[in-house]
């Protein structure tokens, strides 16, 4: 009976998966290391129907072919743009081309997934929402994903109904020499903390070395300090963020694991756990099993590469017609990296 039972819902589970199609074509642009590793395996995963490979190099563009019989790879971008049948572009290269590579997408009114940094100033940033707007593609995101961790998810609704006071985030790493630490780097951080408090304001900034900062930052309801750094090792690289309310402590470690703390409660002033010392409880609001190798426990999805895809992927499935290249507050993220790049 329980075997029987549980082959029926192995086999529902498997069915539904199935149904899931994706009907529209779509094409990327780039094969670097991070597309490989983070990206590929879940387009390939949920089956969405790569047309097209766009990358510079000849030689690599026939090596795609012979590895994926199915895709066609092009060194033409207009190849792309000018293939009616594919609806949907990823953009992923180096950072310094992703703004020329999106714009011409955005021109050519199709729908843009871009990896992050999408641009380099605050002024690219906003010519690439006046060009969604001006020629009409449908979607266009920014793979921020930190935005679509689950942790991040549910802190974020949890800290909707709590009086914030303060919270503290490091981002440590080790040296960076192929690229700009504050926009390659840190904007995952930045970002992350005006996506959960708002817009923010710069009240202390300090250089402690090259590529490493401490600052503070006022939002809304909230101030917080930073500490962005590369003087670390990337082989204990640390990303970690402590927010104190009124009711509690949360600590969100590596996407990986989100906490919460209770206070306890005080009789006249007198903290309860004083006169009753007992062991604090933890409650765990998020935590990934690296044991159990299930989607949910790979780190493409608890960093949130996963549910960014299906996000932009399902916005244009259902022809989500003006879907904002990014949120206001994603221009605020900008907007604080450029205070911080002119200092």
């Amino acid at each position: 009976m329980i075997q029987d039972f549980i082959r029926r819902y192995k086999c529902i589970r498997t069915e539904r998966f199935l149904r899931q199609t994706i009907q529209n074509n779509y094409a990327f642009v780039g094969m670097g290391g991070h597309s490989l590793i983070n990206l590929y395996p879940i387009l390939f995963y949920l089956g969405i129907p790569l047309k097209r490979i766009c990358i510079t190099s000849e030689r690599k563009s026939r090596m795609i072919e012979q590895k994926y019989s199915s895709i066609k790879a092009t060194t033409s971008l207009d190849e792309i743009l000018n293939d009616d049948t594919i609806k949907g572009v990823f953009v992923s290269t180096s950072p310094a081309t992703h703004y020329s590579i999106a714009s011409k997408v955005l021109i050519s009114g199709k729908s843009l997934f871009v990896e992050k940094p999408p641009c380099q100033t605050l002024g690219e940033f906003d010519s690439l929402i006046k060009l969604q707007q001006l020629h009409g593609s449908p979607v266009a995101m920014i793979g921020l994903q930190k935005r679509y961790a689950p942790a991040v998810q549910i802190l974020q609704k949890r800290l909707r109904k709590e009086r914030l006071v303060s919270y503290d985030l490091h981002y440590l790493t080790g040296k960076y020499p192929e690229g700009d630490s504050l926009l390659d780097l840190y904007i995952h951080p930045l970002d992350l903390v005006v996506f959960l408090f708002g817009n923010p304001k710069i009240i202390a900034f300090e250089q402690i070395a090259k590529g490493s900062y401490i600052l503070m930052l006022r939002h809304p309801h909230i101030t917080g300090t930073l500490e962005l750094s590369t003087a670390y090792s990337w082989a204990s690289a640390e990303e970690s963020l402590k927010v104190c309310t009124d009711s509690g402590i949360y600590r969100l470690s590596q996407m990986d694991s989100l906490t919460f703390r209770p206070k306890k409660d005080a009789v006249l002033g007198v903290p309860i756990e004083k006169l009753r010392p007992n062991v604090m409880p933890v409650e765990y609001l998020y935590d990934r099993n690296s044991f159990n190798p299930t989607l949910i426990n790979n780190q493409v999805y608890s960093q949130g590469f996963f549910n960014e895809i299906m996000t932009f992927v399902n916005a244009v499935e259902e022809n989500k017609h003006a879907m904002p290249l990014i949120a206001n507050t994603i221009r605020d993220t900008y907007a604080l990296l450029e205070e911080l790049l002119k200092k």
